[in-house]
């Protein structure tokens, strides 16, 4: 056995408990004080939020900005031809592949927001499009084009290309763990690796992913059990919320302890289906042409002001609340996210990488976004307060069933797409318990028993947390923004260790 596969087989071997004690344990000190005092745990996290969107917020926008160049120079240099991940081809079809990173991230908010954001945007006009008048077809293009900016290129590109890049050289051909510390490979060698620096790399990725998939748990229960007292009168009470997380939770864990290629393989398939068969029922029964007019028109104009949107700054009030949110959002996700998609990916090669993460997934996004929030734009120009209305009074599933409702067949496309939100997110759940498995020990297949826990108190946090009201999980979700601060630090360098280890991994190739 070679050094490096020695290397390799020890570190996997590794179970690191302080990471898993301090990062299962703040959350839990987190719910317990949400519990005694949330009033108190609201407002430290909002200043905390508000200190770090305010001294940070213009250095996301250019690190995000130069990730995306960044993966682009890599996919068309020649390192873009390196196979990574130590196979010589991928372990999954690249239809299902793909299925896998775009759940990972979308959840029940890629439905959701998909819904709501554009109507938004849409009657209150972003401070980017001054002189548009809201609620206007002029303000088609307008809401649309700063969705996409959302969930475009920017905010896939910082969750799985240049990390994914360094961590399969750090991994797979250096011996690292399959760990976020791996990412500091490059810059501090196996020595910061196994530092204390790396436990702490580890503890806050953990935490700001567990954050920012324990929100939309208990968001999910919220929104679902609005949804079956709106469709079958079932009481809007929590053990109806409580239910609803309970089945979530079970489902995802179990598709968690399973193979990966298996449960979430298979999950990211059937979300992926459902999603394209709502699409075309939406573009069909509804107004497919001008879904198509709306988006040819947006994305044209999110192409010819792609700069100037990434990096307007004329109103940061609204900036903290709208895009730096985002950013700070997917910045946490971001090292899981790596971990996640090195995991799914060995066997590709960089080009086939980049691509997929930073041009084909916010693409199909956009699409999505422009059928469901297009559909709701449309319906709000033909009959004005049929969404916005709905959204106003009682939030987003209501935006999301005002829209449905109004197509030909609503009865059975409801249903559909309430499924749909279920599935995505437990499709999210089950890959970041799956993620935060492989964080803890160091395993491409953790032990059941980790992800089963993980999964389980992720679950039960949800579940306590919505007991309060909405308050505390708006509250850790809002921390996940806290806890990009911190990982920003070392996701600066990646900017040029990537392209070192694409280099390297090159190098090693082309002397095989």
């Amino acid at each position: 056995m070679s050094e490096n596969s020695s290397k390799l087989t020890n570190n996997l071997e590794k179970t690191n408990l302080p990471v898993f004690g301090i990062s299962a344990g703040f959350l839990a000190l987190f719910v317990i004080g949400s519990l005694i005092n949330i009033e108190f745990v609201t407002t430290i996290v909002n200043v905390a939020q508000d200190f770090s969107t305010r001294y940070f917020g213009a250095v996301w926008q250019l690190l995000l900005l130069a990730t995306f160049i960044m993966a682009l120079v890599l996919a068309f240099s020649r390192y873009g031809s390196v196979r990574v991940g130590g196979l010589d081809k991928p372990e999954i079809s690249t239809f299902r592949w793909i299925s896998m990173i775009m759940c990972a991230l979308l959840a029940a908010g890629g439905v959701f927001w998909s819904s709501a954001e554009p109507m938004f945007h849409f009657t209150s006009i972003p401070p980017a499009f001054t002189g548009v008048e809201a609620s206007t077809p002029g303000a088609v293009s307008a809401a649309l084009a700063q969705c996409y900016l959302h969930w475009g290129f920017l905010a896939w590109a910082i969750l799985g290309t240049l990390g994914t890049v360094i961590l399969m050289y750090a991994c797979y051909h250096k011996g690292m763990p399959i760990k976020p510390r791996a990412l500091l490979y490059p810059l501090l060698g196996e020595k910061g690796v196994n530092s204390h620096l790396g436990t702490a790399v580890d503890t806050f990725s953990i935490i700001a992913v567990a954050a920012g998939t324990i929100g939309p748990i208990g968001f999910l229960g919220l929104q679902l059990s609005y949804a079956l007292e709106y469709l079958l009168g079932i009481p809007d009470v929590y053990s109806s919320q409580l239910a609803v997380i309970a089945v979530i939770t079970v489902i995802y864990t179990i598709a968690a302890s399973t193979p990966i290629y298996k449960g979430i393989n298979g999950l990211s398939k059937l979300n992926v289906l459902i999603a394209i068969g709502l699409m075309a029922a939406i573009m069909i029964l509804g107004p497919g042409a001008f879904i198509v007019d709306s988006f040819m028109s947006a994305f044209g104009l999110y192409v010819q002001d792609f700069f100037r949107l990434s990096l307007d700054r004329s109103n940061p009030d609204w900036m903290g609340w709208w895009t730096v949110f985002y950013w700070g959002w997917f910045l946490g996700y971001g090292p899981m996210m790596a971990i996640f998609t090195t995991r799914i990916s060995r066997g590709r090669t960089i080009r086939e990488i980049m691509l997929a993460v930073a041009v084909i997934a916010p693409v199909v996004t956009n699409i999505w976004f422009s059928v469901l929030g297009g559909a709701g734009i449309h319906f709000e120009l033909t009959n004005p307060g049929s969404v916005s209305t709905a959204l106003t009074e009682s939030g987003l599933p209501a935006a999301l069933l005002a829209i449905v409702e109004q197509l030909p067949l609503s009865a059975l496309l409801i249903p559909v797409a309430l499924l749909l939100v279920g599935l995505f997110l437990i499709t999210t759940g089950a890959g970041m318990t799956y993620s935060i498995a492989m964080s803890v020990t160091g395993k491409e297949n953790p032990p059941k028993w980790v992800r089963i826990l993980w999964g389980v108190l992720m679950g039960a946090m949800a579940a306590v947390l919505i007991n309060i009201g909405d308050g505390g999980i708006t509250a850790l979700q809002t921390f996940i923004i806290v806890s990009a601060v911190p990982v920003t630090l070392f996701y600066i360098p990646q900017l040029w260790t990537a392209m070192s280890c694409a280099r390297l991994m090159y190098e090693d190739q082309q002397n095989k």
